[in-house]
């Protein structure tokens, strides 16, 4: 592969807020601020080079750093905190960050870590991105990050306009086609609303509400529900042997349900038919030409089918094009909305969305961690006009449409959009080389899941996996094994940032290929 450069997003405020919006801005500063600053008005001019050359150049002279230790005084007394049990079990203080930079993280231990994880998902464009520095200017000018669904600012609209513009293929400039796709009322394949929410949680759960009351009335004085009377019966992804555990749509009670979680409120739940789960084994056509055929009666309605497209909690087992469109296609005839939760996915696509590259029309499409780029916990959930049914407080949340965090939405959309097509060159490189890594060895590894950089590493067996993923993460490789989750083959889970270049990409193999080689001479 030729070594690809970024292209260096170069935006001001003005170019990414229009100046009306912000002439207005600085005069209100003026007002509230007796001492007026005259550089101001400059100020929402001036340009920031959201990854300057300075930067990658940084990053890679410090690359045959990582697992070392590269500051004098680590951290040797520290706070135990007050955790709950499981999370304090869990703890790795000695990896816990005293500064970041980049694809880097320096522990509490002063060694130097590659989060190749972006930090479990949500640091898209690593630490301390320099784009984001336009939240400080803006901070500067007065401009509140705390808000109310009631005063959503100029900059969540503007956001929500511009997650409906991506999210159907329209070109910036195409402010008429943008437009009439706001104004569809009834079809199920378009999204065209938006909802602002905290985190993915909310953002799947609103999902499930507006499905649910499509058989349920929300509030008293709401009329019947279109469904009245049958059962809703929710299609998710299963294991490989058509288990519950293998999807993961958030911590509420009802989506943790829907994993086999509250095994006794959903078994009273069910028998008392309120509703009902019932889990389709990956890629397998066959399991929904069977839940279709059983539950579209009198008596039960498919109400939706909730899905990733990347399993990443279930060994980032990849969904195929061919069985997306085959349920989408299966959902359409029957009036089942479909949910793409793209949680975890998202901003990891050149598209932003990796339903785009699948070709879907979802009803609902759920999206947060990286898109806010972990400046912010930021979800939004992208929905048809069709479902806009719940009354004002069916998923109201407070803080949800924070000003600053839906500026660094579009701060990290503008780099991603402009690099589409370096990050896609860089993902493919990477996901090539690690099928030829699990190629060169098959006594330890079955299968390479996944998606560009967000790929996986199937073992044969746990203690490999353990082992291997153990070796990394001492030398300074933030990697993570999925070896708790029933009926899941031992996996190591990836997922780096999209500003990882290719020397960065060729380090993480060869460490790899390090501790495989130790691995297999024991």
């Amino acid at each position: 592969m030729k070594q690809q450069n970024f292209v260096n997003v170069e935006r001001s405020l003005a170019d990414l807020l229009g100046t009306q919006y912000l002439e207005s801005v600085c005069q209100a500063h003026d007002f509230l601020w007796d001492n007026t600053d005259t550089s101001l008005p400059a100020m929402i001019h001036q340009k920031q080079s959201f990854l300057p050359k300075t930067m990658p150049h940084k990053m890679a002279c410090i690359l045959n750093r990582v697992g070392t230790q590269v500051i004098k005084q680590p951290l040797k007394k520290t706070v135990a905190g007050a955790g709950a049990a499981k999370f304090s079990q869990a703890l790795n203080a000695h990896a816990a960050p005293l500064s970041a930079r980049g694809c880097y993280r320096i522990g509490e231990d002063g060694r130097l870590y590659l989060v190749a994880m972006s930090e479990h998902y949500h640091t898209p464009l690593g630490h301390a991105f320099p784009g984001y520095k336009l939240v400080d200017v803006a901070r500067k000018l007065g401009i509140p990050n705390a808000t109310h669904n009631n005063t959503r600012g100029t900059i969540t609209r503007l956001l929500e306009e511009e997650l409906i513009r991506t999210a159907n293929g329209l070109e910036p400039s195409d402010r008429d086609g943008l437009q009439a796709v706001l104004n569809k009322k009834n079809d199920m394949r378009i999204v065209n609303r938006v909802l602002n929410l905290e985190t993915g949680s909310l953002a799947v759960e609103a999902a499930l509400k507006m499905i649910l009351a499509r058989f349920f009335r929300i509030q008293d004085g709401m009329p019947a529900p279109k469904y009245d009377g049958r059962i809703p019966v929710i299609l998710v992804m299963g294991d490989d042997d058509g288990g519950f555990q293998a999807n993961y749509h958030g911590t509420t009670v009802l989506t943790q349900m829907m994993r086999g979680m509250w095994p006794d409120i959903y078994r009273d739940m069910d028998e008392k038919g309120l509703w009902k789960v019932v889990p389709i084994r990956p890629n397998c056509k066959s399991d929904l030409d069977r839940a279709f055929a059983e539950y579209e009666n009198d008596k039960y309605k498919i109400a939706g089918f909730f899905h990733e497209i990347i399993m990443m909690n279930y060994g980032g087992k990849r969904l195929t094009k061919d069985f997306l469109k085959y349920a989408h296609q299966l959902c359409d005839q029957h009036d089942a909305p479909t949910v793409v939760d793209e949680i975890q996915s998202c901003m990891w696509a050149p598209e932003l969305y990796l339903f785009r590259e699948y070709e879907l029309s979802p009803t609902f499409v759920t999206i947060g961690k990286g898109f806010p780029g972990g400046e912010y916990p930021a979800s939004r959930v992208l929905f048809s006009a069709a479902m806009d049914t719940m009354p004002q407080f069916g998923a109201l949340v407070t803080n949800g449409q924070e000003e600053l965090a839906s500026l660094a939405y579009l701060i990290t959309m503008a780099w991603a959009q402009a690099n589409a097509s370096v990050t896609r060159e860089l993902g493919v490189y990477y996901e090539q080389r690690l099928t030829n890594f699990a190629a060169k060895y098959p006594q330890a590894i079955d299968a390479v899941e996944g998606w560009g950089h967000m790929t996986t590493l199937c073992f044969s067996d746990l203690q490999t996996a353990k082992t291997f993923v153990a070796t990394l993460n001492q030398n300074g490789l933030d990697v993570s094994a999925q070896i708790y989750k029933a009926n899941c083959p031992p996996v190591m889970l990836t997922k780096l940032p999209l500003i990882a270049d290719q020397q960065i990409i060729d380090y993480v193999l060869d460490q790899m290929e390090e501790a495989m080689q130790g691995l297999l001479s024991h």
